[in-house]
């Protein structure tokens, strides 16, 4: 995919070490002395903590109960460099188990902390009190462990081996976390009886240092052979978490696998899901998605009373649309393959999945005669789809519909929601729009046809004990009206969520608060209140300072890194319009007005324009800012980091009013 083929160079930054991997053994308990000085410099100099080395093997076994499982190995060793780098003592290891008894299992734990005390290393071993296990659900559990006597200047070490009986996804591996690396290596040997798709992602270059053929055995008697792999990474800087990402896993460097397709001795190639033929086949033929939409004699005898007669499409599909956010609730979760056999079921019960309520919309809107599509895609807190076959990358479907030669998604787990809108954790740019019956499936783009748009006015009146009194006014449109929405409904009541409001608007005080369209998803939703503002207004002698923007301005720049290897992702537009009309009395006068001014990104991809004027008695603010881009590249960081700068700057200059001498 387009965005994620960025590659930068990222030099040596973290020690004076050329290769990790040339000077040390992977030998649990060998410590060399020399590692004790190793020391974070460059950038990562405040680290808490480096990874000396962080290498995996993974390998397949057989046995004549299972077959095929495959083993991973970890071995992990750190250099504790402050307090902050304690946590790292305490691991998790979280293990899956089917509903069908397909299982993992943790073998093999060894785990040290080591110190120096004296000129000898003292070696302290985990104990058998200091391990624990979690069951978080029936589905997952965590082993836990605690080392003992970590000291800063501390090295720490786990060992371990996990047998899994899931080969359609072997454990995959990541090369960068939150603190430096000096060395990640990750080697995989697969059987010849299985072929598997790679995906690596991220934005450093992985390293395939081998690439080859080995002789193994798995079955007594059969010889056979593995490919072998092995991905190495030197030097990985920590990863800086910055604004308006998706998820880590999108940014740092990675390797998946899942399964393509086996072929054993004497049998004919087994296609798991080796194309997307084969992959909207199997969906098709699925009981939980295809035979789940097309099981229409429940969802037949309501469309009667719900359309009466109607033929227009978008009317029919509005009709739909909110028959269904109305009468199933979202539980939380998502999916892409329903929980029941039927609609019926999920209307029986009145909540469900996304998978639930979606397919269930797709099926009432196919039976009208809407052609419509499921849209499957990944959140982006799941991480970028990388492209190419790959069903268990997708955790969630929408409905997909062309009316008037317009893309039109729908999503009917949040009522909230207008027709066309989707919510902020489905904006992961592109989605797979599958043709069930055509055995077909293409990308199309989901780049948001809604802003995040605020409209605020202030209209106040300065009294002579500095005293602002007035009305503000607040229009929301797009994503703003979403989130307000959510916010008013979510909080337990009006006052609560008034209290929340004032929460960080010191000087605050509000009466006859009024919220108008709440349910009109079509029409501006509007806020109005009377307002007293106190202690935002300063007096020094005969000055008067006033900072017009009050509660509405951006304080902080989100973009603190003079550069940035990776895109900003604002999910949508941003449009925000504030107004502020401010009449003074009779006895001040404006001594310092700032100066109007216009920034504008170049091509005009981010606009940010404040106007100050006065007249009389009165002044008048008008601040602009437009993002009109819900993706930039990195090489636009940089004059998306100076409208921000600009924004922050400008919309902090203060009026300065001067008292008449009396």
């Amino acid at each position: 995919m387009k965005i994620k083929t960025l590659f930068l160079f990222v030099g040596i930054i973290i020690s004076q070490l050329t290769s990790y991997a040339q000077k040390k053994e992977f030998k649990f308990g060998k410590i060399a002395p020399e590692e004790f000085q190793t020391k974070a410099t460059g950038k990562d100099s405040a680290a808490a903590a480096i990874k000396l080395f962080d290498v995996g093997n993974c390998r397949f076994e057989y046995n004549q109960t299972n077959g095929f499982v495959y083993v991973f190995e970890r071995h992990i060793r750190y250099k504790i460099l402050t307090k902050s780098g304690y946590d790292l003592a305490n691991y998790k290891i979280g293990l899956y188990r089917s509903d069908n008894s397909s299982k993992e299992d943790l073998n093999n734990m060894e785990a040290s902390t080591y110190n120096m005390v004296d000129g000898k290393m003292v070696v302290s071993k985990i104990t058998k009190d200091a391990k624990f296990t979690e069951e978080f659900n029936k589905n997952f559990t965590y082993k836990k462990f605690a080392l003992p006597n970590v000291k800063e200047g501390s090295i720490i070490e786990f060992k371990y081996t996990i047998k899994s009986d899931f080969i359609r996804n072997l454990r995959g591996w990541s090369f960068q976390s939150d603190i430096p690396t000096l060395y990640s290596e990750y080697n995989v040997k697969i059987p010849e009886y299985f072929s598997y798709k790679t995906n690596t992602g991220g934005y450093l270059a992985i390293n395939r240092t081998k690439h080859e053929d080995i002789n193994a055995s798995y079955i007594t008697g059969v010889t056979s052979t593995a490919t072998y792999d092995q991905y190495v990474l030197e030097n990985v800087p920590a990863f800086k978490n910055e604004s308006f990402i998706t998820t880590v896993e999108d940014y740092i460097p990675n390797i998946e696998f899942e399964l393509r397709s086996t072929q054993f001795p004497g049998e004919r190639i087994y296609d798991y899901n080796g194309s997307w033929p084969k992959i909207i086949k199997e969906l098709a033929d699925d009981e939980n998605f295809g035979l789940f939409i097309n099981r229409n004699s429940y969802t037949k005898s309501l469309l009667p009373n719900l359309l009466k007669g109607e033929t227009d499409t978008l009317a029919i599909t509005k009709l739909i649309f909110d028959y269904v956010k109305n009468n199933i609730k979202w539980n939380e979760e998502r999916g892409k393959y329903a929980s029941s056999l039927n609609p019926k079921a999920v209307f029986d019960k009145k909540s469900g999945s996304s998978a639930d309520i979606n397919l269930i919309l797709i099926n009432l809107l196919k039976e009208a005669k809407i052609n419509v599509r499921p849209l499957l895609l990944s959140t982006r807190d799941n991480g970028m789809h990388p492209g190419y076959p790959m069903i268990t990358k997708f955790n969630n479907v929408l409905a997909h519909l062309v009316i008037k030669n317009q893309n039109i998604l729908l999503d009917a787990t949040d009522k909230d929601l207008p027709i066309g809108m989707i919510s902020y954790d489905n904006l992961n740019h592109e989605g797979l729009s599958i043709d069930l019956k055509n055995v077909d499936g293409r990308w199309i783009m989901m780049e948001p046809t809604f802003a995040n748009e605020k409209i605020v006015n202030y209209n106040l009146v300065l009294d002579k004990e500095n005293k602002l009194k007035g009305t503000i006014s607040q229009y929301a449109k797009g994503y703003a009206a979403l989130n307000l929405r959510d916010k008013y409904r979510t909080t337990n009541n009006e006052t609560e969520f008034l209290k929340t409001f004032k929460k960080d608007k010191t000087g605050l005080e509000l009466s006859d608060y009024k919220i108008t369209n709440l349910d009109a998803l079509d029409e501006l939703l509007s806020e109005s209140m009377n307002v007293t503002i106190e202690d935002n207004v300063e007096e020094a002698g005969n000055l008067v300072y006033f900072t017009p923007l009050l509660f509405e301005r951006t304080k902080e720049n989100p973009f603190k890194h003079d550069e940035r290897l990776f895109p900003v992702d604002f999910a949508y537009p941003i449009k925000e319009n504030y107004r502020i009309t401010v009449s003074f009395p009779e006895d001040y006068e404006v001594e310092k007005l700032p100066k109007s001014t216009t920034f504008k990104i170049p091509d005009n991809k981010g606009t940010f324009s404040i106007t100050f004027l006065s007249e009389g008695k009165s002044l008048m603010v008008k601040s602009i800012i437009d993002i009109n881009k819900s993706f930039y590249t990195p090489e636009e960081y940089f004059d998306l980091k100076e409208l921000f700068k600009a924004i922050v700057e400008k919309q902090a200059e203060q009026i300065v009013f001067k008292k008449k001498a009396e």
